[in-house]
Protein backbone atom coordinates (compact mmCIF):
# COMPACT_ATOMS: atom_id res chain seq x y z
CA UNK A 1 0.00 0.00 0.00
CA UNK A 2 1.31 3.44 -0.94
CA UNK A 3 1.90 6.07 1.72
CA UNK A 4 2.76 9.75 1.77
CA UNK A 5 4.97 9.65 4.87
CA UNK A 6 6.91 7.09 6.87
CA UNK A 7 7.70 7.65 10.53
CA UNK A 8 9.88 5.41 12.67
CA UNK A 9 9.26 5.11 16.41
CA UNK A 10 11.23 3.19 19.00
CA UNK A 11 9.88 1.78 22.27
CA UNK A 12 12.37 1.80 25.15
CA UNK A 13 12.38 0.99 28.86
CA UNK A 14 13.19 -1.74 31.35
CA UNK A 15 12.35 -5.36 30.71
CA UNK A 16 8.81 -6.36 31.70
CA UNK A 17 7.20 -2.91 31.53
CA UNK A 18 4.91 -3.93 28.67
CA UNK A 19 6.71 -2.61 25.59
CA UNK A 20 5.86 -5.64 23.44
CA UNK A 21 2.26 -5.60 24.69
CA UNK A 22 1.92 -1.94 23.73
CA UNK A 23 3.25 -2.75 20.26
CA UNK A 24 0.84 -5.67 19.84
CA UNK A 25 -2.12 -3.58 21.01
CA UNK A 26 -1.18 -0.77 18.62
CA UNK A 27 -0.58 -2.95 15.56
CA UNK A 28 -3.08 -5.81 16.08
CA UNK A 29 -5.52 -4.37 18.66
CA UNK A 30 -5.06 -7.39 20.91
CA UNK A 31 -3.44 -8.23 24.23
CA UNK A 32 -1.27 -11.24 24.90
CA UNK A 33 -0.92 -11.82 28.68
CA UNK A 34 2.16 -14.05 28.42
CA UNK A 35 4.95 -12.76 26.23
CA UNK A 36 8.46 -14.09 25.64
CA UNK A 37 11.31 -11.71 26.41
CA UNK A 38 12.27 -9.64 23.40
CA UNK A 39 15.66 -10.66 22.07
CA UNK A 40 17.25 -7.67 20.36
CA UNK A 41 14.42 -5.89 18.54
CA UNK A 42 10.92 -6.71 17.27
CA UNK A 43 9.13 -4.74 14.61
CA UNK A 44 5.55 -3.74 13.86
CA UNK A 45 3.82 -1.34 11.49
CA UNK A 46 0.47 0.36 11.10
CA UNK A 47 -1.06 2.61 8.47
CA UNK A 48 -3.02 5.64 9.63
CA UNK A 49 -4.71 8.46 7.75
CA UNK A 50 -4.28 12.11 8.70
CA UNK A 51 -5.77 14.91 6.59
CA UNK A 52 -6.49 12.41 3.82
CA UNK A 53 -2.86 11.27 3.61
CA UNK A 54 -1.72 7.70 4.25
CA UNK A 55 1.04 7.55 6.86
CA UNK A 56 3.01 4.44 7.69
CA UNK A 57 4.23 4.11 11.26
CA UNK A 58 7.11 1.72 11.89
CA UNK A 59 7.45 0.76 15.54
CA UNK A 60 10.63 -0.87 16.80
CA UNK A 61 10.25 -2.68 20.12
CA UNK A 62 13.61 -2.98 21.86
CA UNK A 63 14.84 -5.45 24.44
CA UNK A 64 14.94 -3.98 27.93
CA UNK A 65 17.80 -6.07 29.28
CA UNK A 66 21.11 -4.30 29.84
CA UNK A 67 22.92 -6.98 27.79
CA UNK A 68 21.09 -5.81 24.63
CA UNK A 69 21.61 -2.08 25.21
CA UNK A 70 24.48 -1.75 22.70
CA UNK A 71 22.41 -3.47 19.99
CA UNK A 72 19.30 -1.38 20.53
CA UNK A 73 21.22 1.91 20.44
CA UNK A 74 21.61 1.63 16.67
CA UNK A 75 17.81 1.69 16.28
CA UNK A 76 17.60 5.29 17.50
CA UNK A 77 18.99 6.44 14.15
CA UNK A 78 16.27 7.95 11.99
CA UNK A 79 13.58 7.67 14.67
CA UNK A 80 11.00 10.47 14.69
CA UNK A 81 9.98 9.57 18.20
CA UNK A 82 10.48 7.33 21.19
CA UNK A 83 8.05 5.89 23.70
CA UNK A 84 9.84 5.70 27.05
CA UNK A 85 7.84 3.17 29.07
CA UNK A 86 7.76 2.35 32.78
CA UNK A 87 5.49 0.10 34.83
CA UNK A 88 3.38 2.03 37.37
CA UNK A 89 3.48 -1.04 39.67
CA UNK A 90 7.29 -1.22 39.77
CA UNK A 91 9.15 1.74 41.30
CA UNK A 92 12.51 0.47 39.97
CA UNK A 93 11.36 0.91 36.35
CA UNK A 94 10.52 4.55 37.10
CA UNK A 95 13.86 5.05 38.86
CA UNK A 96 15.70 3.90 35.70
CA UNK A 97 14.02 6.47 33.42
CA UNK A 98 16.87 8.98 33.66
CA UNK A 99 19.34 6.43 32.30
CA UNK A 100 17.01 5.51 29.41
CA UNK A 101 16.39 9.19 28.64
CA UNK A 102 20.11 10.01 28.61
CA UNK A 103 20.69 7.05 26.28
CA UNK A 104 17.91 8.19 23.94
CA UNK A 105 19.12 11.76 23.78
CA UNK A 106 22.73 10.71 23.25
CA UNK A 107 22.00 8.33 20.36
CA UNK A 108 19.17 10.10 18.51
CA UNK A 109 18.77 13.33 16.61
CA UNK A 110 18.02 16.39 18.70
CA UNK A 111 14.47 16.88 17.40
CA UNK A 112 13.21 13.38 18.22
CA UNK A 113 9.97 13.59 20.20
CA UNK A 114 9.96 11.51 23.39
CA UNK A 115 6.76 10.46 25.09
CA UNK A 116 6.78 9.09 28.64
CA UNK A 117 4.31 6.23 29.10
CA UNK A 118 3.24 4.92 32.51
CA UNK A 119 1.93 1.47 31.54
CA UNK A 120 -0.34 -1.00 33.38
CA UNK A 121 -2.82 1.60 34.62
CA UNK A 122 -5.34 -1.23 34.90
CA UNK A 123 -3.41 -2.41 38.00
CA UNK A 124 -4.31 0.61 40.15
CA UNK A 125 -4.39 -1.43 43.37
CA UNK A 126 -0.72 -2.35 42.88
CA UNK A 127 0.45 1.17 41.94
CA UNK A 128 3.88 2.20 43.28
CA UNK A 129 4.38 5.32 41.13
CA UNK A 130 1.84 8.14 41.42
CA UNK A 131 0.57 9.71 38.22
CA UNK A 132 1.80 13.07 39.53
CA UNK A 133 5.35 11.70 39.68
CA UNK A 134 5.20 10.73 36.02
CA UNK A 135 3.77 14.13 35.12
CA UNK A 136 6.53 15.89 37.09
CA UNK A 137 9.30 13.81 35.45
CA UNK A 138 7.86 14.56 32.01
CA UNK A 139 7.55 18.28 32.74
CA UNK A 140 11.11 18.44 34.10
CA UNK A 141 12.55 16.76 30.99
CA UNK A 142 10.30 18.29 28.33
CA UNK A 143 8.43 15.06 27.52
CA UNK A 144 4.84 14.34 26.56
CA UNK A 145 3.18 12.16 29.24
CA UNK A 146 0.34 9.71 29.51
CA UNK A 147 -0.67 6.67 31.48
CA UNK A 148 -2.17 3.75 29.62
CA UNK A 149 -2.87 0.05 29.75
CA UNK A 150 -1.80 -2.29 26.97
CA UNK A 151 -4.27 -4.79 28.42
CA UNK A 152 -7.40 -2.65 28.31
CA UNK A 153 -6.22 -0.19 25.62
CA UNK A 154 -7.23 2.66 27.93
CA UNK A 155 -6.36 6.11 26.59
CA UNK A 156 -6.48 4.42 23.21
CA UNK A 157 -8.55 6.87 21.26
CA UNK A 158 -6.81 9.94 22.62
CA UNK A 159 -3.45 8.33 23.11
CA UNK A 160 -0.97 6.00 21.53
CA UNK A 161 -3.40 3.47 20.09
Amino acid sequence: MAYAYLFKYIIIGDTGVGKSCLLLQFTDKRFQPVHDLTIGVEFGARMITIDGKQIKLQIWDTAGQESFRSITRSYYRGAAGALLVYDITRRDTFNHLTTWLEDARQHSNSNMVIMLIGNKSDLESRREVKKEEGEAFAREHGLIFMETSAKTASNGRRGIY
